[in-house]
């Protein structure tokens, strides 16, 4: 551990060096933020802020739909500017958390100078061309590498930013039960007792709109079963990550080992893989289900994707959910199985 933090320190100090005096700074996360990458930014403007007294902005684009999502961005007062009023010329460094260049999960464009990533998902080609690459992807969450950094550089962490930290891990691996890495843990246990209990409350049990339990029932009433997959096509959407979220509600369902769901928002399909099998490798099953239709990444056993162009006409999302399940039975060896629903 020793070890690890002298060269987290080594590298920080060399990129803090790098970054002084350089001019404005811009965080850029991927689309549709999630706690992770709210987390991880605050996080590095805060580094910034405390080491070379200069601030960045925050840049997202999509939307933040989850109630727990906007539930954190307004209680933990986190500053958010769209990507698309942004001009990126008047910023001399660009940093990129919990995404990587040329993705397909990010707003940003794909010919544009990327200078600092720092991501948990696997090493992209593109990635290796920027100037400061820290890609772990044997940690379970992005913030515990943005938490050592601020270790490593002995910075102050507040009692809101503690929260962030400890809720982006606390959600991202499910209470450390879902890919969580030594570091994971060890950055859960130290954080929490910093957390402000009032606020982590409030984050994780806010008050639902009616159209979330709208959500649930339609999403109950499309869900098939193949054996221990479960595969649902949940229609239209009121946001993207609520595609993520039934997903892993769905994989509670007892004898449901792996789930595919999938929901039609703004003219994209958007996917969602989630396992609790160990010999899957989740984020690789969905990059060749969406192989010539889209773009996707993830993890062993939680993955996220898209595929393009989709109208939201019953026949066009009939054909998309036809080829994706299709694709995916045969990945996960449930072809040729007839489907029942799970709400008979």
């Amino acid at each position: 551990m020793e070890e690890r933090f002298l060269s987290v320190k080594r590298y920080t100090d060399e990129m803090l060096a790098w970054v002084r005096g350089k001019g404005r700074i811009v965080i850029v996360v991927h689309d549709n933020p999630d706690p992770d990458c709210l987390a991880s930014a605050i996080a590095l403007r805060h580094l910034f802020v405390m080491k070379l007294n200069q601030d960045a902005v925050i840049t997202f684009s999509g939307m933040i739909g989850r109630s727990e999502n906007l539930a954190m961005a307004k209680e933990l007062e986190i500053p958010m500017t769209p990507l698309g009023i942004v001009d990126l010329a008047d910023y001399q460094v660009v940093c990129m958390l919990d995404t990587q260049p040329m993705t397909g999960n990010n707003a940003y464009p794909a010919d544009a100078r990327v200078d600092i990533v720092v991501d948990h998902h696997p090493l992209r080609e593109s990635t290796k061309q920027c100037r400061w690459v820290d890609v772990r992807d044997e940690y379970g969450v992005t913030a515990t590498i943005l938490y050592e950094y601020l270790l490593a550089q002995d910075v102050y962490i507040g009692t809101k930013l503690a929260t962030a930290l400890f809720y982006a891990i606390k959600s991202e691996t499910q209470d450390l039960g879902r890919e969580a890495n030594r570091p994971d843990r060890d950055a859960y246990l130290r954080l929490f007792p910093l957390t402000n209990k009032k606020l982590l409350y409030q984050i994780t049990h806010p008050r639902q709109p009616i159209e979330y339990y709208k959500t649930i029932k339609q999403t109950l009433k499309f869900a098939k079963i193949y054996g221990h997959v479960l595969v649902v096509n949940m229609r239209e959407v009121s946001f993207p990550e609520v595609v993520a979220e039934m997903a892993d509600f769905l994989l509670r369902l007892e004898e449901i080992e792996t789930v595919l769901s999938m929901g039609e928002y703004n003219n994209e399909m958007i996917l969602s893989i989630r396992t609790i099998r160990h010999d899957l490798n989740a984020g690789e099953i969905i990059k060749r289900i969406v192989e010539g239709r889209g773009a996707a990444g993830g993890h062993g056993m939680m993955a996220g994707g898209k595929v393009d162009d989709v109208s939201n006409e019953p026949d066009a999302m009939l054909e998309v959910e036809q080829f994706l399940t299709q694709r995916f039975l045969a990945e996960v060896s449930c072809e040729g199985l007839e489907p029942r629903l799970l709400i008979e």
